[in-house]
């Protein structure tokens, strides 16, 4: 973990434990600066990645400022999905299938592979509190993530790609819609053949525009409360 990234948790951990409200003033740069001996640019990078993640905003000769945090209970989508997210909850994970196979065209297609090319392909059912959440199936680029097995799949990815393998996530690409469920769906998730779903199909590039991971998921209607936050606007 890089300096700015340490500071950012830091001071994430804090808003939490202290529960600070929207509105509550961080202390100023000079004041982060020396209570976590690093330079003026680490601070305001550490800073910018918690506005990035709609923890905190900025008003130009105000300060730094907590924003206003999701409801109990919702699950917060970022760029990198929900996966830091998901340390707030209770969450595990059964594995249904790891290999290493080669990707259809729409998978090649979406990962910008060729055909010939290799991926781990990923299938598991993850709960939260003992509770089906969503059935995953996902793509991976195994030039790129190039070793995966069943403990690491067990738990977050993300970190395993980021920290393991020392990759920079960029941003993503998500599509939604609402439909039924079909069979397998409905058995896997516990609920009942035709119940709605939730579907999301998500594109994950590194920082460099690479896409690396190729995502399908199905959520189970009941268990699937999400918060959403913009980070700005321009015009």
């Amino acid at each position: 973990m890089l300096k700015y990234e340490e500071i950012a948790q830091k001071i994430e951990q804090t808003i939490v434990d202290k529960k600070l409200e929207q509105g509550k003033k961080l202390p100023v740069l000079e004041h982060l600066m020396t209570e976590f001996q690093a330079s003026k640019s680490t601070v305001m990078k550490a800073v910018s990645l918690l506005e990035k993640k709609g923890l905190i905003y900025q008003v130009r000769g105000s300060g730094i400022f907590v924003r206003k945090q999701k409801r109990e209970g919702y699950i917060r989508f970022t760029n990198q999905g929900f996966s830091g997210e998901l340390r707030r909850f209770n969450i595990t994970a059964k594995v249904l299938e790891l290999d290493i196979r080669k990707p259809t065209e729409e998978v090649a297609e979406n990962l910008n592979i060729d055909l010939t090319d290799d991926v781990y392909y990923v299938k598991r059912v993850r709960y939260i509190s003992g509770q089906t959440l969503c059935l995953e199936e996902s793509y991976y680029n195994k030039s790129i993530v190039t070793y995966l097995n069943h403990e690491i799949v067990q738990g977050s990815i993300f970190d395993y790609i980021s920290e393991g393998l020392g990759q920079k996530i960029g941003f993503s690409d998500m599509y939604m819609h609402i439909n039924k469920l079909k069979r397998e769906e409905a058995e896997l998730l516990e609920l009942n053949e035709g119940d709605p779903k939730l579907f999301v199909e998500t594109i994950f590039y590194l920082n460099n525009a690479q896409p690396f991971d190729y995502s399908k998921v199905t959520y189970n209607f009941e268990q699937s409360q999400f918060f959403f936050q913009s980070t700005g606007y321009s015009l």
